[in-house]
């Protein structure tokens, strides 16, 4: 399958939990299906399957009150092997659009494979400086960037990889999106000094930054039903929160550019009205 045919790959990497990555990746997934694409998905966390729970949620709510929704294709990597992996990989990607892995939060070999071979990766952080050493560590006393984290030099070191076989092979250059949830919660003065040393950092090493999901409850709510805050005609009375956090979460699928196919008429038109 040629590069032009295989499905753009959207990886969710994280070494720490807690940040919200498999929120985050069920979202953009259902988004993308609003949009009329082909979505598959691959949980690589066969112990804690967040992701593959919420979509067989949400399989089970299409059953359960006879109803459509858009969805994805899913599946949890219970192999041992790089090659299993790509075999499956393979499998889940045969004519899909967007091929969507969420990894566990720590060091995982099949994580960081995946990362590597990423089109785009999206890294979610909470706004603070325990979340952006898995990047990056700064001076105690300036807080200016003082050496990338092992974690930024492997991405570092495969996207210039990528950018060499784009050229022979003709292969997508990564894109790399680092995702900034919880912002609320975070004080001025501490904003400033992450917003600076991600500033500083995102030069260095060509990441982009983009604003995410603010922690609210109606994420954990949506869970049991596998539902999202795209599907307004199931969801019920909506507060001014939920109104809030679909905006969110509509400018973070507009942040990320991905390339949409043109083929299809979207279900859904993210940029219209709450």
């Amino acid at each position: 399958m040629s590069a032009s045919q295989s499905p753009h790959r959207i990886v969710f990497a994280n070494e720490k939990g807690g940040t919200g990555k498999s929120t985050t990746a069920v979202h953009v997934a259902i988004a993308l299906a609003y949009q009329g694409a082909r979505v598959a998905a691959i949980d690589l966390d066969p112990r804690q399957r967040t992701l593959h729970r919420y979509l067989e949620n949400r399989s089970d709510t299409e059953r359960r009150r006879e109803i459509g929704l858009p969805n994805a294709r899913f599946a949890v990597f219970q192999g041992e092997s790089v090659e299993a992996l790509n075999a499956l990989t393979a499998e889940m990607g045969e004519g899909v659009d967007f091929l969507i892995f969420d990894t566990p939060g720590r060091d995982d070999p099949f994580a960081r494979h995946v990362a590597t071979e990423a089109d785009t990766l999206v890294t979610p952080l909470n706004d603070s400086f325990v979340d952006f050493d898995l990047i990056g560590q700064v001076d105690a006393e300036t807080f200016k960037v003082r050496k990338l984290s092992f974690y930024a030099e492997l991405i570092w070191e495969a996207r210039k990889k990528r950018a060499m076989a784009t050229l022979k092979e003709k292969r997508r250059e990564m894109d790399w999106v680092v995702v900034r949830n919880r912002t609320q919660h975070t004080e001025a003065r501490n904003m400033k000094r992450l917003d600076q040393a991600l500033t500083e950092l995102s030069k260095r090493v060509g990441f982009r930054i983009a604003s995410g999901l603010s922690e609210r409850v109606i994420y954990r709510e949506l869970f049991p039903s596998g539902l999202t805050l795209l599907d307004k005609g199931h969801l019920g009375e909506l507060g001014t929160s939920h109104l809030v956090a679909r905006q969110e979460l509509r400018a973070l699928i507009a942040a990320l550019a991905l390339p949409m196919p043109g083929a299809r008429e979207p279900e859904l038109a993210l940029a219209g009205a709450p």
